[in-house]
């Protein structure tokens, strides 16, 4: 229940089958024999005839899916066995490694009879299963057969069915089976024989979910006394107990094994691995390049110039003394970078489908956002003063140093709206891999991003082109509060698009009362002790009252009608299909109203006359993708392209199996080009 809870999360299946109706298995039972004696057993098969290109789940499902259920309605005294799981195949799905089966899987299951049995027994089942192509559909079945209660004979017209079902059944293993844990996870069959025979394939499936990586690559090496496998732990996996699952081996003639095991902890002998490295050291790299590349470039998107200009403020105020506080502005971009990149990955091991910028599919956290901007706003206005974001003597002092801290996650929390070139694949790639790995994209990300003022502090001459304080200061600082506003306003907006005018009033009214809270802080923080206290006291107050309207916002709030796409149609899986198949061009746009490299594309590029000429003279259809709210649907196009937040832009030729992926940055040329204008 739980794997199928996590699929309807990540696919919505139920809006696929609106629009495809005609299901993609039929099921029906099969019983081995013409009847069951009394106190006998008899075996019913479900076969699932499962659509082309589609396919069920084993067991354990992988990466995502739910294993087929079957709910029994037996006769008095009967028993129903567990599911016997024929040997699944691996399918690859985007970057995701499902466990399944495709074409006609027979699921065996054994009935027992009881004693005093007669007549004719309806055995009914209640059927469910997870089928899934590049979407996912949950379908359903109640399906019933009747056996006679009699001398048991076998049924010879469905011999030859039950005969091949039970041949991909796994047996125990005949060999003695260890593992090795440590960066890898080594499995050895201890089985001179296999390696003298060289199976052409070895595949391991663990029984239980979270103990590998499905989709890492499972590398197969011989020793001299048997073969060894090699795959890539969950972090989860901890040595000590039993691992337990099937291996299936491919002979050189095309047969195939599949062995149950149920491995200890034990001893693995050096083997040479027949298959290359798996690339991931060189993807690492990479991604950790392009993670530090798109954090630099990130520094001059619109979204985080304003506090960038905040802390140049900052850095010009104390000159040489500026050092510290460009090391503390770093190390508060790196950590921010790295906690957000750690709860990410967390959050996606535990089912939830979430991407870059997903905490501003929230509404609370939109709106927590929009008060925080509009504060600091506020503050470079003067209405009132906090250390943490003035230029004054308090950043001098140890105060001065927190601020800076804060302000680099303050621009963190800005950024998210945010992708730079070379990010997009970075972070990727990261969230496909495990922790670790994740985490050292995501602090390149940071080191990058934090670079211009960790330069300041490691080169303290760079600080001499940094402009000398003087009253010029007050007037920039003033400034520099517009730029906030407008964000803070940009921000409203996008809340309007998740919650509608409701959404909107709650967090105006709580803006107002904001604003009230920082002037009574203001006005009477200089007063004597009890005037002092009466004005904190009424200020946190009026502060808990406009934090307290906005508890009500709901995440799941359906987007306003009025926020239809202003370009082309709204995408959908099945809509993207039968485009598709109409061998008809589409031009996919993933974007977010919180997206401001999507908007800025959007108003400079996409609505230009001479790219909506090229796209009427070719006849593209123009799917708008829009993430602003939580959509499953289109959190599984970008994994399937390896991206994890807007902008993504997809051109499908007419016949081309894959789309080409555009940059970010969008031009009317790359676009003309992409379409072949």
């Amino acid at each position: 229940m739980k794997r199928l809870l996590l699929s309807l999360l990540l696919l919505a299946a139920p809006a696929v089958a609106q629009d495809a109706p005609a299901p993609k298995v039929h099921a029906r039972l099969v019983a081995e024999d013409k009847a069951v004696a009394p106190g006998g057993s008899i075996t019913i098969a479900l076969e699932e005839n499962i659509a082309a290109e589609w396919h069920t789940y084993w067991k354990n499902p992988g990466d995502a899916g739910a294993a087929t259920e079957i709910a029994w309605t037996l006769p008095p005294g009967w028993k129903a066995d567990a599911i016997q799981w024929p040997r699944p195949k691996r399918v690859p799905v985007g970057p995701l490694m499902d466990y399944g089966y495709e074409g006609t899987p027979w699921l065996l299951t054994k009935l027992t009879a009881p004693a005093d049995a007669s007549g004719t027994a309806t055995i009914k089942a209640h059927v469910t299963w997870l089928v899934c192509k590049q979407i996912c559909i949950p379908e359903e079945a109640n399906l019933s057969i009747d056996v006679p209660v009699g001398p048991s004979a076998h049924d010879p017209a469905v011999a030859k069915d039950f005969a091949a079902a039970r041949a991909l059944l796994p047996v125990a293993s005949p060999w003695k089976v260890t593992y090795a844990l440590g960066t890898t996870l080594d499995v050895y069959a201890a089985a001179p024989s296999l390696a003298a025979a060289h199976p052409t394939t070895a595949d391991f499936f663990p029984a239980r979910s979270g103990l590998i990586r499905n989709a890492a690559p499972q590398l197969v090496g011989y020793a001299k006394d048997g073969l060894v496998l090699r795959l890539t732990p969950a972090p989860v996996l901890k040595a000590g107990g039993a691992l337990e699952g099937l291996l299936v081996l491919t002979s050189s003639d095309g047969s195939v094994q599949a062995l149950e095991v149920n491995a200890a902890p034990g001893p693995v002998p050096p083997a040479e691995f027949t298959a290359p490295a798996s690339g991931d050291d060189i993807s690492l790299w990479l991604a950790i390049a392009f993670a530090f590349l798109g954090g630099i470039i990130l520094n001059v998107m619109p979204c985080v110039l304003p506090i960038l200009a905040m802390k140049a403020l900052s850095v010009a105020t104390h000159g040489q003394d500026g050092r510290s506080e460009s090391f503390s502005y770093a190390l508060g971009a790196v950590l921010s970078f790295a906690v957000l990149g750690l709860a990410i990955v967390l959050l996606r091991s535990g089912g939830a489908a979430v991407g870059w910028g997903f905490q501003l599919q929230s509404p609370i956290a939109v709106a927590g956002f929009a008060l925080l901007v509009f504060a600091v706003g506020l503050n470079l206005s003067g209405l009132f003063e906090v250390g943490s974001v003035t230029a004054g003597e308090g950043l001098a002092s140890r105060g001065g140093l927190v601020g800076a801290f804060f302000t680099g996650v303050l621009a963190v929390a800005v950024a998210a709206p945010c992708t730079a070139p070379f990010m997009a694949a970075a972070l990727g790639f990261a969230l496909t891999q495990g922790a670790l790995s994740a985490l050292a994209v995501f602090v390149s990300l940071g080191v990058g991003f934090a670079l211009p003022f960790l330069l300041l502090g490691i080169w303290p001459r760079l600080l001499a082109f940094v402009p000398k304080p003087g009253a010029w200061m007050l007037t920039f600082k003033q400034f520099l509060a517009f730029p906030m506003y407008a964000a803070s306003a940009w921000l409203v907006w996008v809340l309007a698009q998740e919650v509608g005018p409701r959404g909107v009033i709650l967090v105006l009214g709580a803006m107002i009362l904001l604003a009230l809270a920082a002037w009574l802080w203001s006005k009477t923080r200089d007063l004597e002790t009890r005037g002092r206290t009466i004005g904190a006291v009424a200020a946190i107050l009026v502060l808990i009252a406009a934090l307290a309207g906005l508890g009500s916002l709901q995440g799941n709030a359906a987007t306003p009608a009025a926020s239809a796409p202003k370009l082309g149609e709204a995408y959908t899986t099945a809509k993207l299909a039968a485009l598709r198949a109409a061998n008809r061009p589409v031009f996919v746009d993933a974007t977010a109203a919180w997206c401001i490299t999507c908007l800025v594309n959007e108003d400079a590029v996409l609505s230009q006359g001479s790219v909506k000429s090229a796209f009427a003279a070719k006849n593209v259809a123009y799917l708008v993708a829009d993430w602003t709210n939580q959509n499953p649907e289109i959190t599984a196009l970008l994994k399937e392209n390896g991206r994890s937040g807007v902008p993504l832009y997809l051109y499908y030729a007419p016949g081309a199996k894959t789309p080409v992926i555009l940059p970010q940055i969008l031009t009317e040329s790359i676009v003309l080009g992409a379409l072949g204008s």
